[in-house]
């Protein structure tokens, strides 16, 4: 399955996308270009050149990575109209909370809240200055779905995250910047094998074990399968576009299985 994206949807639009050189961040750089925006993206790497997008090679855990990537939107593009926080991911161990370090909580917090702070401190008054702009966070259905074997820094970090984008909406809704977060489940990215390959090494068991243990932590995905990436971007672009004109300090979840309500 594909979807078609209108291709001026987005024509004159610059966005700005954290960690678009592989997975769902690919996944929404691609979507933007489709609907013909000027792009720039980074990564800790000097990976394979995308046509048409402008690269950053910048570790955006740091501060100092976000201010270069910011200092080039700016210099490159002349400002942003768009930013969409795609940067994120769990790489602590499992074991459970005891198997978490100082260390471990920072990297989390680092890749999965600050990156996002930082560039959103960085850039969000330049959107308003000219009175118009849309932010978008994508946090995770772990905020209030945590896996506690092997996902509990991951899922504190996105929950700051979902709280922060909350509070900044009601900041920024009556200066013209719109503010949503999209929350996905499972989404099938090459990070997914490395993933099960953890929860395996510390369960025991077989991959197929580890993946059913994730499906039962998320509450079960009705239609079987996780999102493809293209997917997910496909809800970052709605709420990026002038479809959503009207959507403000909402979450958009991606299949959540069972979100509990308290």
């Amino acid at each position: 399955m594909t979807i078609k994206a209108d291709p001026i949807e987005f024509a004159g639009k610059r966005v700005l996308v954290s960690g678009g050189t592989k997975g769902l961040g690919r996944a929404t750089v691609d979507r933007f270009l489709a609907g013909g925006a000027r792009v720039i993206t980074s990564a800790r790497g000097a990976p394979d050149p995308i046509d048409g997008v402008e690269f950053v090679q910048a570790d955006l855990t740091t501060a100092e990575g976000g201010e270069a990537l910011a200092k080039a939107a700016l210099e490159r593009l002349g400002g942003i109209d768009i930013l969409a926080h795609v940067l994120g991911g769990s790489t602590t161990p499992g074991g459970g909370f005891v198997a978490l370090t100082d260390e471990h909580w920072l990297s989390e917090l680092n890749l999965n809240l600050l990156a996002t702070v930082r560039l959103d401190r960085l850039l969000i008054p330049q959107m308003i200055a000219q009175g118009a702009g849309a932010v978008v966070h994508v946090t995770s259905i772990q905020s209030v779905l945590p896996l506690p074997e092997a996902t509990t820094a991951y899922a504190a970090a996105k929950a700051a995250l979902r709280t922060y984008s909350k509070s900044i909406s009601k900041e920024l809704g009556s200066k013209g910047v719109r503010v949503n977060a999209v929350s996905p489940g499972w989404i099938m990215t090459e990070g997914t094998g490395l993933f099960l390959a953890r929860i395996q090494a510390s369960n025991g068991g077989t991959l197929e074990d580890a993946r059913q243990f994730v499906l039962d932590g998320l509450g079960g995905i009705a239609i079987g399968r996780g999102a493809e990436p293209f997917e997910v971007a496909e809800a970052i672009a709605f709420l990026a576009s002038d479809r959503a004109s009207s959507i403000h300090g909402s979450e958009l979840v991606v299949d959540g299985g069972t979100i509990p309500t308290v």
